[in-house]
């Protein structure tokens, strides 16, 4: 699996590749959302993955994960994750959150726990999902999940 940063000629590629994914699309091309992309040997994305940072570091927001159809469920779901896992711990951050209404078990499987919303906005509010879900009362649909960024959980980033 090679990831890239994604960089301002990306964003429209993977917003149409989020799109087809049913996920958030605000702020990705905003400085404080950190994403990667993994491309086929066409250059088309098929598989993104990436996170926002609290204003203090220590906590952060997954987001953007995503394969394309033809690859699930041979891993590359979780591959992308504890990537943007691993990058988050190695930027400082001590815990994760996110939310999903749909791939509970799947970031169960990840150390995620239930979480609540509000303690979720409590700790990333200047966020990009953040502040859309508050502005467009989408948040009260929304599923919170959390996990720290320590070493001993499954899927747990490897140490460096």
């Amino acid at each position: 699996m090679v990831l890239t940063p994604v960089s301002g000629a990306d964003v429209e590629q993977l917003r149409s590749f989020l799109r087809d994914s049913d996920l958030t699309l605000a702020g990705l091309d905003d400085e404080s959302v950190r994403l990667w992309v993994e491309r086929d040997a066409d250059g088309m994305v098929v598989g993104s993955t990436g996170y926002e940072c609290s204003a203090d570091g220590r906590d952060v927001l997954v987001r953007s994960v995503a394969v394309a159809a033809g690859r699930r469920s041979a891993g590359a779901g979780t591959r992308l994750a504890r990537f943007a896992l691993d990058r988050a711990a190695d930027d400082g951050a001590e815990r994760a959150w996110l939310f999903s209404r749909r791939s509970g078990p799947f970031w169960q499987g990840l150390g995620f726990v239930s979480a609540a919303r509000q303690a979720l906005v409590a700790a990333l509010p200047e966020t990009q999902q953040v502040r859309l879900f508050l502005t467009t009362g989408q948040l009260d649909r929304e599923v919170a999940w959390t996990r720290p960024l320590d070493r001993g959980l499954p899927g747990a980033p490897a140490q460096h």
